[in-house]
């Protein structure tokens, strides 16, 4: 069964309802939200009556809660030893959040050496992973793959592998692929089933816990990470279908990430969601050259 949803949001309002009516408004059966800002790690309490209300209208729509999938904020760096403090207390508090929501996947970036080498970086993940993760946890990190910009680390299998290798509970941590970081990084999306061939090679394709789909505005190896619209970048529309459709991972949430759409190309003031276009492209597999224009007559 097909498993597409995209970002969505999560205010202090309408929390994971809130989330789960705008997945529908897209004609989604999965989402990703942050359970807050994703530049700062302030958060407000839980609603247990709007999580309630939240199960049923997904248990009346087909949206399994086990598809969905929390993305933890920019701000923590797991490779950045001075800050270890916060971040082991504030990853502790979001993976109990999550918990309490009832989620069991959260997506991570791996973070970045700054000025440490690579191997001294890793580490220092491994070290707060280490000291966040016990037999307790219930929710599952998942590390995503990422595109290589300055010294973000991550960027290839054998960086995940070395990463999970030195898991204590290595069953409590995962990966997510993000397309666009893939081409980015170097990995070649046109050949999805030597990348899914390397993947099952180092960490294991049951460690593969949901998929960012995202074309890219880059060419492959730009190490920039930046994102396009469904099928209008340099991965391009077939390439991204086969992604999806690959049976090899059917059963994993796929999740767009793709650029909002402006009405005026001079203004970034007035932005909206391209995601019940791009769904609709998706399951119908068949590409809309028009797709920008299309967004902005729907929301016009």
């Amino acid at each position: 069964m097909l498993i597409i949803g995209s970002h969505v949001s999560f205010n202090k309002d309408k929390q994971l309802l809130g989330s789960v009516k705008e997945a529908l408004s897209y004609g989604a059966n999965t989402f990703m939200f942050y359970t807050g800002a994703p530049q700062n790690t302030n958060r407000s309490n839980l609603d247990d009556n709007l999580t309630y209300e939240a199960y049923q209208l997904m248990k009346e729509n087909n949206i399994v809660l086990e598809n969905i999938v929390v993305h933890a904020p920019y701000i923590v760096n797991l490779a950045n030893a001075e800050n270890f403090d916060f971040n082991v207390r504030f990853l502790k508090e979001e993976l109990n959040r999550v918990e309490l929501l009832g989620v069991n996947k959260i997506v991570i970036h791996p973070g970045s050496a700054l000025k440490l080498p690579r191997e001294q970086g890793l580490n220092n993940i491994v070290d707060t992973l280490n000291t966040v993760i016990d037999e307790h946890t219930k929710v599952q990190v998942l590390l995503e793959t990422m595109a290589g910009k300055g010294s973000e680390l991550g960027i290839n299998f054998d960086e995940l592998k070395y990463i999970i290798d030195n898991m204590k509970y290595k069953d409590k941590i995962g990966v997510c692929l993000d397309t666009c970081h893939l081409n980015d990084a170097g990995y070649n999306i046109e050949n999805f089933d030597k990348i899914l061939d390397e993947a099952e090679e180092k960490i294991g394709l049951d460690k593969v816990g949901c998929i960012h789909i995202n074309d890219s505005k880059n060419v492959i190896s730009a190490h920039k990470d930046r994102h396009e619209n469904f099928g209008i970048g340099t991965i391009g529309f077939d390439n991204l279908i086969n992604v999806i459709y690959n049976k090899r991972i059917e059963n994993i949430p796929k999740i767009l990430e793709t650029p909002y759409v402006t009405f005026d190309d001079n203004s970034k003031e007035r932005l909206y969601p391209p995601y019940k276009q791009e769904i609709e492209m998706i399951k119908n597999k068949k590409n809309n050259p028009n797709l920008i224009a299309q967004i902005r007559d729907y929301y016009k």
